[in-house]
Order: C-alpha cells, then sequence, then structure tokens
C-alpha cells in the first residue's frame, strides 16, 4: 500500500439551527483502506441536480456571503425561515457533498480486488465526492476502460444508471415506449441515445426550440416543446405514434404531469373500444424522479380511473433489480463512455471556486448546458 496522502480537502454543506447555510471547506485527513477497500485521488466530480439538495440546503444563494482564504473560502447564506422545518434531521451536521466521480487508485488493501484496482481509473459512486481523497470499497467502484480519462469517466452513475433505469423500468412494467420531460439534459441526451439503440420509442418534452433542435439532432423522432401552441396537440400524436404510456417526469412541480396523463388518456380514447364513464382501459403512469420545479403537483383528474403517479429512485431500481442486473448495466456504462454515456460540462472548476457565490447561483438555475465539474486538485 503506498504512502497516504497527509491532507484532503472536502465540501461540507451545514444547516444551522440559527437558519442559515454554511458551506467550508476542510482538512479532514485520508482513511487507511481495509483489505476489501482503495483510495481514489479524486480528479473529477460533476455538480448534478440530485447533489443540490443536500449541498445548497434550501438555502436563498442570492444572500450568500463568503469570507475564509482564496484556497479555503467559507460561504454562509440565508435560509427562508418557512422551509427549515424540512430541515430539522440535518441541523448543525457538517455533511460532506457529491454522489459520484471519478479518480485514480493510490492505495488498496490486502484482497485481490482491491489490488488488481492499483493505479488503475475508476468511476465512483460513493458520497461524500467533492474531495481530494475518498477511500471506499471496491464494489462502489467501476474500472474503466485503458485510455479513459477521469474526466470522462466522472458521470458514469447517476444519469446514466437512471437512464438504463428508466429503460428498464418501462420492460418490467410491461410498457413499448416512454415519455422523458426534461429531455435535454445530459441524462436525456443518454436516454435518447439509448432508446435509439435498442429501438425503444421515446417521447421527449421540452421547453426551448432550441432543446428541441438539439435532441433532433442526435437522432430524436419525437420532441414536443411546451412552448409552442401545439404542444398538447403534438403530446397526444406522439403518444398515439409511440404507444408511450409511462412518463418520467424530472420537473415534479406544475401542471406538466397532468397534461402527460391527460395527453394519454385521449390518445387511448382515440385508439377506438367501448366507451366508459371510467375512462380508458389503458393504464397511464407517471414516476416523477427530480424536482426542477419546486411547486405543488397539480393534478385535475380528467383522464379516467385507470392512472397513477408516484416517485422513482435509482437506489431502490438497483436493489430490485439485484446486483447481477445492476453489474450489466454498470458495464455498459464503461463500454459506452465516450459515446451512449459521454457527458458535456459549462466549465471545469476547482473546489475553492465552486464555492464562488456567483457559481452557487448558476447551479440552482439548473439549467440545460450549465453542468460544471470539478477538479479537486485545481
Amino acid at each position: 500500500m503506498s504512502e497516504l496522502p497527509s491532507s484532503n480537502l472536502q465540501l461540507q454543506s451545514t444547516v444551522t439551527s440559527a437558519g442559515q447555510l454554511k458551506l467550508d471547506l476542510v482538512d479532514i485527513g485520508v482513511a487507511a483502506p481495509n483489505d476489501n477497500e482503495v483510495v481514489v485521488r479524486v480528479e473529477a466530480a460533476p455538480i448534478n441536480p440530485s447533489d443540490l439538495g443536500l449541498l445548497l440546503g434550501m438555502a436563498d444563494v442570492t444572500t450568500a456571503v463568503q469570507s475564509g482564504t482564496p484556497e479555503q473560502p467559507s460561504v454562509t447564506a440565508d435560509i427562508p425561515a418557512g422551509l427549515m422545518k424540512h430541515l430539522g434531521g440535518r441541523l448543525d451536521q457538517a455533511m460532506p457533498v457529491g454522489n459520484e466521480g471519478a479518480g485514480v487508485v493510490v492505495a488498496a488493501g490486502a484482497s485481490a480486488e482491491a489490488q488488481a484496482l492499483m493505479g488503475r481509473t475508476v468511476a465512483v459512486l460513493g458520497g461524500a465526492m467533492y474531495t481530494q481523497y475518498r477511500t471506499l470499497n471496491v464494489h462502489q467502484c467501476l474500472l474503466m476502460h485503458e485510455g479513459v480519462t477521469p474526466a470522462e469517466s466522472a458521470s458514469c452513475f447517476v444519469n446514466p444508471l437512471t437512464a438504463l433505469g428508466m429503460v428498464d423500468t418501462m420492460r418490467m412494467e410491461g410498457y413499448s415506449g416512454l415519455i422523458h420531460t426534461a429531455a435535454a439534459s445530459n441524462l436525456g441526451q443518454m436516454l435518447q441515445k439509448i432508446c435509439l439503440a435498442d429501438d425503444v420509442p421515446l417521447v421527449n418534452i421540452v421547453r426551448k426550440p432550441e432543446q428541441a433542435q438539439l435532441l433532433r439532432d442526435i437522432g430524436a423522432q419525437y420532441v414536443c416543446d411546451s412552448s409552442q401552441g401545439s404542444f398538447a396537440d403534438d403530446l397526444v400524436a406522439a403518444i398515439s405514434a409511440t404507444g408511450a404510456y409511462l412518463a418520467f417526469d424530472a420537473t415534479g412541480g406544475g401542471e406538466l404531469t397532468n397534461q402527460i396523463l391527460t395527453a394519454m388518456e385521449k390518445a387511448a380514447n382515440a385508439a377506438g373500444g367501448e366507451y366508459s364513464r371510467y375512462g380508458s382501459t389503458q393504464h397511464k403512469q407517471v414516476y416523477i424522479y427530480g424536482g426542477l420545479n419546486t411547486s405543488p403537483t397539480v393534478l385535475r383528474r380528467s383522464y379516467g380511473m385507470y392512472w397513477g403517479i408516484g416517485g422513482w429512485l435509482l437506489t431502490p431500481f438497483l436493489q430490485k433489480v439485484g446486483r447481477e442486473r445492476a453489474d450489466e448495466l454498470r458495464q455498459r456504462v464503461a463500454d459506452e463512455v465516450r459515446t451512449t454515456f459521454a457527458s458535456s460540462y459549462a466549465a471545469e472548476i476547482s473546489l475553492a471556486n465552486a464555492l464562488l457565490p456567483e457559481t452557487l447561483q448558476t447551479y440552482e438555475k439548473k439549467a440545460t448546458g450549465e453542468k460544471y465539474l470539478i477538479n479537486p486538485h485545481a
């Protein structure tokens, strides 16, 4: 085992009982690996929408104030009083942030599995990834092919496995097509590529013409733009053409889920069948897996009685399908990391720059094309 580094900066997020968010870079040391563990020198970690709840703690980032030093800044921001009730479980606890990342194994435990990773580039799903070094079990690591860089490997888990999980869920639940919202995101582009490769009909919902064009440029056939006056009719036509009665909604709030269910019911009724006051017999399902819109979810129930909405998360899905299937999905990501599962970033930033108030405000927008990659050693 190589000598462990003496210094290790980690980004930590604290919600104080006084109603403030506090972000700090803290030197925490590096834990020695057990037999089946490795130490990864983290060289790339993305800031995903799924990281923002823990990172920002519902704070009003327009109130962010920076102090400390340029190398180890500290940031505070106010949390609206009405939101503090949602954060009681984490008060005054310094919590490390970052779901995933990638780097090079610099120390390994005694087991053969750990030793086989020594010096190799791995992608990691382990939490606390906005740090310079991370000690992890080998099963949290995905070995990359020779020549693949940490930056190329950094987003190997959250978006790719979520997109693959959507297609697997479709098959397990007996549907033949999918609808996806916020479809121009990195995840949405991956899902479109998977569906093209696997011959799965996909209906993409976006909110801007340039997002629609981006998807068409990679081969999307069905793209519905919610900013267009024809959106409702376009969505019904796309569902009729694809048989997509299962949707995954990244927005969560507002009326989009209701609009999708309404369009599904209209498409089902247009396909014919005996009239029933209970609506069509086609089951219509929407899974909410994100919260880009934080307003209440509005349902107007104009789509009969055969419908459902629910939540969908990656970790319970992976537990449901089991280790063997999860490993198959992980390996597909490793094999196609430069093609199907390639990610793009607006910028690569340091840990210190990740705490700049203007950068925090950019995260909160969750805008297409503005995803950041942290290089903890920059």
